[in-house]
Order: structure tokens, then sequence, then C-alpha cells
């Protein structure tokens, strides 16, 4: 099996600093360098749409919760700051993919939702983007995917748990 480069860098380490515990820096490397390579990868059917993958996530959001969200909530629910998220509303509804409506009670409360044009946009490309991102993950078996996913899924329970009040 050929070594990724994390391992080198690891190797590099335990020549200047003998006995050093590197397994924290294995893991987290790994991550942050499989992490950058998606960001890279990844979106390639999302450009071809004309979206962004926070664009992509603002739709998707709307689409899968099925119902109007305030912009706080579509900030909660893709983990993004609310002038992010402001920014992004904007160029959408610009393109005709969201609606916004204010709320009856409170004008300064605004109500979001797909457009019929947002929601044939993320029904046809999230079909696609799956199977894209299926083939990234080629080479590894299904089991073994299903381990990963695991395994990650326990290492973001731990981390929201340490970190998710510091972020908030």
């Amino acid at each position: 099996m050929a070594e990724d480069i994390v391992a080198g860098v690891l190797r590099q380490w335990q020549q200047v600093h003998p006995g050093l515990d590197t397994g924290p820096m294995a893991l987290i490397g790994r991550l942050n360098r499989c992490s950058a390579l998606l960001q890279q990868a990844a979106d390639a059917p999302l450009r071809r749409a004309g979206l962004s993958r926070p664009e992509f996530d603002v739709l998707g959001t709307l689409r899968r919760m099925d119902r109007e969200l305030t912009p706080g909530r579509v900030a909660r629910e893709t983990f993004a700051s609310g002038a992010a998220v402001t920014k992004r509303l904007r160029q959408l509804e610009a393109r005709g993919l969201i609606s916004r409506r204010a709320d009856d009670r409170d004008r300064r409360v605004a109500h979001l939702s797909l457009t019929d044009e947002g929601r044939d946009l993320i029904d046809r490309i999230l079909p696609e983007q799956l199977a894209y991102e299926a083939t990234l993950l080629d080479g590894i078996g299904e089991r073994r995917r299903e381990e990963l996913s695991e395994g990650l899924g326990e290492l973001l329970v731990v981390l929201e748990g340490r970190l998710g009040s510091l972020l908030d």
C-alpha cells in the first residue's frame, strides 16, 4: 500500500523527536488533508451548476427541512455566520432560487423558502453530487466506509461536546 503524505511527516518528526507521541497528529493531520483535498475536488458538479458549496448547503437545508426557515435557522443548520448566510441569501434570491416573505406580525423577521426553480435545481443536482462523491470514495469497500463513517461520527460527538460551546 502506498504511503500517504502524513506518514512521511510523522516519520520526520520521529527522526528529530524520537519517542514523541504523534498519534493525535496522525489522525488530525489526515483529517485535515482529506478535508483540503475534498474541498478542492468534491464541488465539481456544484461549480458546473453555478453554485458554491455554501450556496448548495443553503438550498439543501431548505429542501431537506421542507418548510420555511428564518435566516437564523439556516445559519445554525449550515454552521455559518449570520453575515455569511445573509450574503448567500441575497445571491440566491437574486438568482430566483429562494424567496423571502416578511412575517405577518414582525416585519423584521423573514421566512425563506425555495422557489420552484430552486427546488428543481437542488433535486437535479443532489443525485449528481452524491454520485460524484461516491466515485471519490471508490477503492474503499462498503464495510470500511461504514466503519470510517461510524468512527468519524464518534469523533464528531466528542468534538461537538468539547468544542461546540466554544464555537457558538
